[in-house]
């Protein structure tokens, strides 16, 4: 195991060993639902091609709301790590995936009125929601195993094996590509194919993530029932997975809103801020990635009780966040328009989507401080007030944008810049405190 030296400094090289696969890692997340959205596409039938596509989108959402899964593993992990607690590893991992276990059997349970009521949320035609039903009945059994490779992903960038969280998944990835070419295009068992290629894909990356834990635990897998059901340890991470998971929501509350009011701007209005999503979905990756490595170095730290390393991983997280928004704006200006014009073909599409380019350019820059403090109060278990300032960011951002809603879709967009500018600003405020009372 990695044990922490309290005198040690962290380093540039620490943080982009673990970050650099995690960027990687987030850019193939959500390759499972464009895998599937491609190969129904080559099928011609636009009925399914919708079907797919929403279904798609209601699994993203879903499964994102069960995020705490992968946060609150790494910030456990890494921490145990720092303190030395090398049993414990293990039975973070079997709680983790107990929980992911007794969440994914839940969905399950529930697919029927969760199939009703999301698909009909969505107000999609008779045929896309019939289609995107059965996509939705299939895909819906990979739960279990979709959030139990959130549980292994989040243990291995917790002990910094970023590179092996990056192997599994590229080959969950791999998997589902090799699984909907032969099924959807070859077999041609249509939408039912590319959703049991997904359940398949989750299965193989679980699998390979076991037999990885495995070898890591030097064989022993298992851990004391004493020590895995410790009541302490158990409600503290229910607690921290209850906060992360209000905090989620509120996240995703911003960003459905954001999307409703695009929609009642038009089709055209609609489309376009679906083609600037993209920019800011680029961003993420690399932000978020950077976020991962302040889990785990801010996590370890915090467990070693060692406050230097913890402000040195803080200040370099932030420096270079900086340092690849300043890289993803210049990228965003300069080849903005061209990447626009690659996405759509429609003229007005592209009129509009360039009109309100300056707002996803200036994005990463103010989202810095909401993705690197993310990364830092999860690392220190800091949920609560994590969970806190989100709900006041989505306030925020809701009066922003009763504020600016006479100026339409810009408006919309300002709302949203503030929001992030809400979000990193109330947790770089709030940071020192909780640093006096966390290493006092």
């Amino acid at each position: 195991m990695h044990a922490l030296n309290p005198a040690s400094r962290v380093t540039t090289a620490q943080v982009f060993a673990i970050a650099g696969p995690a960027m990687v890692a987030n850019l193939t997340t959500p390759l499972i639902g464009i895998v599937s959205t491609t190969a129904i596409g080559r099928l011609g039938d636009a009925t399914l091609l919708g079907g797919v596509a929403l279904a798609s989108v209601l699994f993203d959402c879903m499964f994102w709301l069960f995020g705490f899964l992968r946060m609150s593993t790494v910030a456990f992990t890494a921490q145990s790590l720092g303190a030395g607690e090398t049993s414990e590893l293990r039975a973070i991992l079997m709680r983790g995936l107990i929980v992911a276990a007794i969440i994914g059997g839940a969905l399950i349970a529930l697919q029927v009125p969760l199939a009703t009521v999301l698909l009909g949320a969505m107000g999609g035609s008779e045929g896309v929601t019939g289609a995107a039903k059965t996509y939705f009945v299939i895909r819906i059994w990979s739960a279990p195993l979709a959030l139990g490779n959130y549980v292994m992903l989040g243990w291995l960038i917790g002990q910094a094996r970023a590179r092996l969280a990056l192997g599994t998944q590229i080959t969950i990835n791999l998997t589902n590509i090799a699984g909907t070419a032969l099924l959807v295009l070859v077999l041609d068992l249509g939408i039912a194919g590319a959703a049991i290629a997904a359940l398949v894909a989750e299965a193989v990356g679980l699998m390979l993530g076991l037999l990885i834990a495995r070898r890591l635990s030097s064989e022993q897998f298992a851990a004391s029932r004493a020590l895995l059901f410790d009541r302490t340890k158990l409600l503290r991470m229910l607690a921290v997975n209850r906060d992360i998971m209000i905090r989620t929501a509120a996240l995703i509350a911003a960003f459905l809103f954001f999307n409703a009011q695009g929609a009642r701007a038009g089709d055209t209005t609609l489309a376009a801020n679906a083609v600037l999503n993209n920019f800011l979905m680029i961003s993420g990756f690399f932000l978020d990635g950077l976020a991962n490595a302040a889990e785990q170095l801010c996590g370890r730290a915090y467990g070693a009780r060692d406050r230097d390393a913890f402000a040195g991983a803080v200040k370099l997280v932030v420096a270079w966040g900086f340092g690849f928004a300043l890289a993803v704006a210049a990228c965003f200006l300069l080849f903005g328009p061209v990447l626009i014009d690659i996405m759509t073909a429609s003229v007005d599409v592209r009129r509009i989507a360039r009109d309100y380019l300056p707002f996803v350019i200036f994005a990463p820059l103010v989202g810095v401080f909401a993705f690197a403090f993310d990364g830092i109060y999860i690392g220190a278990t800091w949920a609560r007030d994590m969970r806190n300032l989100m709900v006041a960011s989505l306030l925020i951002f809701l009066t922003a944008w009763f504020a600016l809603r006479s100026f339409g879709n810009a408006g919309l967009w300002g709302a949203l810049l503030v929001h992030y500018a809400a979000r990193g600003g109330l947790e770089a405020l709030r940071y020192p405190a909780l640093l006096r009372k966390s290493f006092a």
